[in-house]
Formats: structure tokens, C-alpha cells, sequence
């Protein structure tokens, strides 16, 4: 670690092994955290995010007091961040997507429309009060259906890129509202909907309905593995255990990804068409898998897939968070406020009238306007939470817990970057 004194302020240098070392460390801080304040849980705010968020509060209050500043090494970050996406790219499989059929592709362009909105809210309020443009989306799709990878990815481009000072720290907190704000309202808006159209639910005919202990982590594993079609697996190789060798052959699928990717990236950006790094490389990433898929000439394990994934997003955004900026917040907080209250009202007018109307207006589809609710302001997790909230309660939807997790699992990414760098390459 690199120590200098300039003008009576300390300056820290983290290499790119220290910087990594501390996500590793902020990391677990935030798993212990979580164990001991059960809010954290209940509103599904990740370990990273609490890690990451303690790092950034003691930075930015020593350089408020000018004691001393930070600065942390992004390329482990930015491999990190690109693995991820491409575990993303890799579960990305036609026969899945087959498999759910029409209300898949219609919940998948509800959601693609939700990009688009989202960004249409964000962009006026951002021009309102004459910020660029491109804040807009950093309070839009960025980090609202996008989550905390999308905002990581999304917020560094547009600062490095573009030179948005604050876009890493505003897309970070926007995505955070997003976590908390997407596990509280989906339930509740669900349980309003089935109250005032009076629904029959798969309980209506129980009286006196008994408690029922759930393990939610096995529920949230479960359909998971549903979700990115590893059930079947299971079903066909009993309990599949992932090893050293299944790691290695996935580990080095997704380096092969990135490898191109890059490629990828790099013609494009030549070409004049600026993305973030990640994108490339999910595209060659949803090449592999699906080429695998259709020859059968090699497969995709898609539990080591995700158990890489997993780690590498664990780690790319606690070391994005630690890194933040939060002084940056200061003259972005009215704006980054009207914006986030702008979107939950918009994501509840689309779950009511573009998803539980059109999708049969019965529990089904109130459980998938739930859904669409907990990811569209928070992640794939919210939304299990969120559909879970009614279904522990009314009784269980399997249609609603296959179409929102393949959505949100990845197809939503794939369109809301493609979303993403459409409505930024207009805006330039």
C-alpha cells in the first residue's frame, strides 16, 4: 500500500491485489453484518452492498475532515465484472426460453418495455434540473431493472467515458434504493390487487390455513435451480456435486468469452459505438452456450456457471462500492430523490395494467406483477421474495415461479443493455 502525505492529507494507494483483498474482507463484513440485523435480510440488502457501503461512509467522512483519501485499483473490479456477465450470457439457453413459451416472450418484452419507460422518466427529470442527459439513465434502467451489476458497470463507463463525475455513486445508491424499495412494495401492491378484485386464490377454499414454516433459502435455491434449468439436471444425475475438474472446464468457457469478447468490444468501440466491457463478452458468452446447446458437441454446467458467477459478482461490486465517491451525492440528492419516487410509481402502473390485466387478471398473473415489481426496481432475489410474500400466504403460482426467474435471471439483462446503449448513443 502506497502512503503519501500531500498539504496535511494522507493518500493511500490499494494495488489491484490489495483493492481485491479488501472486497474479499468488506465482503464478509457484510455476511456477518447480516447475521446480526435481521432488517437487512428481511429487505434483502446484499452483503456487498453493506460491506462495500461501510468502506465508502469511513472514506468519504476522513476526506470530508481531510485526514486522508483513497484510491483503489480497478482491474481485478473490471475482470470480475466481466466473468459475471458472461456466467450471465452462458445461462442464457433457447430451450429454456422455448421451454416457457408465449407468456415467457410476453413477460420478456414487458420487461424490455420497462427499460425503455424507465429511462423516459429518468432523462426529463435529469435534464430539469440541468444535469446531463445521461444522469437520467444512471437514475433509469441503469440501476432500477438493471441492479447493482448493471449499475457497477454502467455508473464506471459513463464516469470514465463520458466524464460524469458521481454516475459510479448515484447508479450505486439508485440501485440500493431499488433493493429495499422492491422488496417492500411488490408484496403489499400484490396483496392489494387480490383484496379489490376479491381473487380466487389456490387457498380460497381452506379455512383456517395452519402456519407453515418455510426455509427460504431453500425455497430461493430451488427455484433458482428451476429457473436456470439445473433442476433437471438434478432430477437426471441425482444430487449433482460440482468438482475441481466441472469448475475448471466452466471457468475456462467463460475466460475463452471474455477473451473475444474483448475482441468484440474492441471493434465496436473502433467503430465508434462505445459500450461497457462486459457487453462483448456476454454476446460471445450466449454464442457458446447456445452453439453447445444446438451441436451437443460440449455442455454447459450450468451450477458451476452460476457458483462462478456468484463469486465474481460478490467481489466486482463490493470493491465498486468501496471505491464510491459519496461526497459526489451531495448535488445529486434532490434530483436522485424526485427520480427513484418517479420510478416506483411508474414500475406499480406497469405491473397492474401491462401485467396482471393482460395476463388473465387472476392470481397468477398477480403474483407475476409481484415479481415484476421486486426485479424491476431490485433484482431476481427481490422478486422471489416478493412472489413468495403472497404465495406462503394464498397458496402457490408455478407459472408465475418459471416466467419471472428466466426473465430475470437474464433475459431482462440482455435487453436492458441493449435498451441502454440504443437510448445513450441517441442522447450523444
Amino acid at each position: 500500500m502506497e502512503r503519501i502525505l500531500v498539504d496535511g492529507m494522507w493518500q493511500f494507494k490499494f494495488d489491484m491485489l490489495q483493492s481485491a483483498a479488501l472486497g474479499a474482507i468488506m465482503y464478509y463484513f457484510g455476511v456477518w453484518m447480516r447475521s446480526r440485523i435481521p432488517a437487512l435480510v428481511k429487505y434483502s440488502i446484499p452483503a456487498p452492498a453493506v460491506g462495500g457501503l461501510t468502506v465508502a461512509i469511513i472514506t468519504a467522512i476522513l476526506q470530508a475532515r481531510g485526514v486522508a483519501s483513497f484510491a483503489f485499483d480497478g482491474t481485478l473490479q473490471t475482470v470480475f465484472m466481466i466473468c459475471f456477465f458472461c456466467t450471465v450470457g452462458m445461462n442464457a439457453s433457447y430451450k429454456l426460453v422455448l421451454r416457457g413459451g408465449v407468456m415467457v416472450v410476453a413477460f420478456w418484452g414487458v420487461s424490455t418495455l420497462v427499460s425503455v419507460l424507465q429511462n423516459a422518466v429518468g432523462v426529463p427529470v435529469a435534464s430539469a434540473f440541468g444535469l446531463n442527459p445521461l444522469m437520467g439513465i444512471i437514475g433509469g434502467s441503469v440501476p432500477m431493472i438493471g441492479g447493482l451489476g448493471t449499475a457497477g458497470a454502467f455508473g464506471a463507463l459513463f464516469e470514465d467515458e463520458y466524464g460524469i463525475s458521481g454516475a459510479l455513486s448515484a447508479a450505486i445508491a439508485c440501485a440500493t434504493f431499488g433493493m429495499v424499495a422492491g422488496s417492500i412494495v411488490g408484496g403489499p401492491v400484490g396483496e392489494m390487487i387480490i383484496k379489490i378484485r376479491n381473487l380466487a386464490t389456490p387457498n380460497s377454499h381452506v379455512e383456517n390455513i395452519p402456519s407453515i414454516d418455510v426455509n427460504e433459502d431453500a425455497v430461493l435455491e430451488e427455484v433458482g435451480d428451476f429457473a436456470q434449468g439445473r433442476a433437471k439436471e438434478k432430477e437426471e444425475e441425482g444430487e449433482h456435486k460440482v468438482s475441481g475438474p466441472h469448475l475448471m472446464k466452466n471457468l475456462s468457457w467463460i475466460l475463452v468469452a471474455a477473451g473475444f469478447g474483448s475482441a468484440v468490444s474492441y471493434h465496436l468501440k473502433k467503430a465508434g459505438v462505445t459500450l461497457p466491457p462486459y457487453l462483448g463478452a456476454m454476446i460471445v458468452a450466449i454464442l457458446i452456450r447456445n452453439i453447445g446447446d444446438k451441436t451437443e458437441l460440449f455442455a454447459i454446467d450450468s451450477k458451476s456457471v452460476g457458483m462462478i458467477g456468484d463469486i465474481a459478482l460478490e467481489l466486482f461490486i463490493t470493491m465498486a462500492i468501496n471505491s464510491l465517491q459519496l461526497g459526489q451525492l451531495a448535488n445529486l440528492a434532490l434530483p436522485l430523490v424526485i427520480m427513484m419516487t418517479a420510478q416506483v410509481i411508474l414500475i406499480v402502473l406497469i405491473a397492474y395494467f401491462l401485467v396482471f390485466l393482460p395476463f388473465g387478471k387472476n392470481y397468477d398473473s398477480t403474483v407475476m406483477a409481484s415479481g415484476l415489481i421486486g426485479f424491476g426496481l431490485g433484482a431476481t432475489p427481490n422478486a422471489l421474495v416478493c412472489m413468495q410474500a403472497i404465495t406462503n400466504k394464498y397458496g402457490p403460482s408455478e407459472k408465475a415461479f418459471f416466467v419471472v426467474p428466466i426473465v430475470g435471471a437474464f433475459l431482462a439483462d440482455i435487453s436492458n443493455a441493449t435498451v441502454i446503449a440504443a437510448i445513450t448513443g441517441f442522447l450523444r
